[in-house]
Order: C-alpha cells, then structure tokens, then sequence
C-alpha cells in the first residue's frame, strides 16, 4: 500500500486518494481538481498576479488622488476659514472707530 506503482496509461487517469484527473494534451499534461476545473499554469498564475499587481497599482494611485483633492479642499476650507475671521475683524476694527466718532454702528 505505501509504494509507487507505474501507470502505463495516464491520459485520463484519475487519482484514487486527490480525486485529481490527469490528461495527456500534447505536448503537456493537464491536471484537473476533482470538481473538473482545470489546474492554472504557471503562466496563468504569473499573469493573474501581474494583473492584481497592475489592479492594486491603479487603487493606489487612486486613492493618492482623492487624499490629495481632500487635502486640497481642506486648505481650500481653512484659507476660507481665515477670510471669513479677517472680515470679521476688520468688520469689528471699524465699528470700534465709528463708536469712537459717537457713531452707533447698529444705528447706520
């Protein structure tokens, strides 16, 4: 039972233990799982992962765009942010100089 048999037909041959089916396509063998999906090659293999690489390159590139647009409108918010408090204070400086004047700012 623990020894190495010699199979004189491999061409659709089926492995008792894996449930794995060996074919002869020349000039290779092709394996398959027990469920009849072909094994992948290396090639395959080499060229899903090529194309994952390429796939996550993209995400991150994208991902770099957004936190730059994001980071973009946040200064784009505080520059707004800091407009805003210098017209306040400048709306403030000149109320201050009208009531100097005796000049009611809310009155005019």
């Amino acid at each position: 039972e623990n020894r190495l048999e010699s199979l004189e037909n491999l061409d659709n041959w089926v492995s008792p233990r894996l449930g794995i089916r060996f074919q002869l396509a020349e000039p290779e063998l092709v394996l398959y799982y027990p469920d009849g999906q072909p094994f992948t090659s290396y090639n395959e293999e080499r060229q899903r992962a090529e194309t994952e690489r390429q796939r996550a390159e993209t995400e991150s590139q994208r991902a770099e765009t957004e936190r730059q647009r994001a980071e973009a409108e946040s200064q784009r918010a505080e520059a707004e942010s800091q407009r805003a408090e210098a017209e306040r204070q400048r709306a403030e400086r000149l109320a201050a100089k009208l009531r100097e004047l005796n000049i009611n700012p809310e009155e005019t």
